[in-house]
């Protein structure tokens, strides 16, 4: 899970996992493919760094080596 920022300043985690899609508009909207959607603060660059940070350090927690 990555940690974003909404509008009003408070932190949610979100399960990149379930991100279908994200734009800009130019707020920053993500929709999950369960329905939901959220506005965060932070740019799209930023969502996608934070999903590839998350995603190496659980493959090192599993003992990969990528």
């Amino acid at each position: 899970m990555i940690v974003l920022t909404k509008l009003d300043g408070k932190q949610i985690l979100i399960n990149e996992q379930l991100i279908e899609t994200a734009y800009e508009t130019p707020d920053t909207i993500i929709l999950m493919n369960n329905g939901h959607t959220y506005i965060v603060a932070e740019s799209l660059d930023e969502i996608m760094k934070k999903t590839i940070d998350f995603r190496r350090l659980s493959r090192r927690r599993q003992g990969g080596n990528s």
